[in-house]
């Protein structure tokens, strides 16, 4: 395919995935369980924190969080004890526990308290038509109350040449609108232009078919290159092709062969 096929091709994958139906097998479905702003920011953060490994085991692993916090994540955050974190205890989706989940709580209260909310942090810091500063920053100021080494591994740091799947797929939660209802789009101090596409192995296996990645690995550097691809297509609204790129690989794997 010529670059204007590929295009096409993608827009009209990208069309065929980013509609309702996707909320039901997508863990974009815990946030779209709320109303209030920073119930939705919150619940979006932890189930992209847990957003990896089977689908349907990071929705109940989510779904599971939500009910331990009463699934009112915001007052929960906002207004709990020392007690109340007990309760996470036996907590467990992969390497993130309950130690990590209680950090997480403490940190989410911090940055309302301190810094005014996710939203005005990772409005902060974008350089470069990117959103990796913000970031970095952002996991900095979360990180300042008292937690294990071993809980800073759960928001990755693109400073470290890492692709940040987990955080740029919240980004993308938060941010990017549109008309089909998937993505929820409540942030306004964020241009859907310096989204970030979430690189995973579906999407990456499917980029370096399709050509828009030639780097091996799925890390900060092949991100750069999927960005600097996918913006010459839409440099209004890149990250939609991310519907593309995992239905491809995640529901029609033999499409390129």
């Amino acid at each position: 395919m010529n670059q204007s096929e590929l295009k096409e091709f993608l827009d009209e994958k990208a069309s065929q995935y980013n509609n309702p139906i996707f909320i039901e097998s997508d863990p974009v479905q815990i946030p779209h369980l709320y109303v209030l702003k920073e119930d939705i920011e919150i619940s979006a953060f932890l189930a992209a924190t847990v957003a990896w490994g089977n689908r349907k085991s990071v929705i109940r692993s989510a779904m599971r969080m939500m009910e331990l916090m009463g699934n009112s994540p915001y007052d929960f955050v906002m207004s709990h004890t020392a007690k109340d974190l007990n309760r996470m205890e036996g907590f467990v989706h992969r390497t993130f526990n309950a130690t990590d989940f209680r950090t997480f709580i403490v940190g989410l209260q911090h940055i309302y308290k301190k810094y005014g909310g996710m939203e005005q942090l990772f409005a902060t810091n974008q350089s470069e038509g990117y959103l990796h500063n913000s970031i970095t920053e952002f996991k900095k100021r979360f990180f300042e109350v008292n937690h294990q080494q071993r809980t800073q591994k759960h928001i990755a740091d693109p400073a470290t040449n890492s692709a940040a799947k987990r955080i740029h797929l919240f980004l993308r939660w938060m941010a990017r609108k549109d008309n089909s209802g998937v993505d929820l789009g409540i942030w306004h101090s964020v241009s859907p232009s310096i989204l970030s596409c979430p690189l995973d192995v579906h999407s990456g296996n499917i980029a370096r078919s399709l050509g828009l990645i030639t780097r091996r690995q799925n890390d900060g550097k092949a991100l750069v290159e999927l960005d600097a691809n996918l913006r010459a297509f839409d440099p209004i609204d890149p990250v939609k092709y991310d519907y593309a790129l995992f239905g491809i690989g995640a529901f029609e794997k033999n499409i390129l062969l």
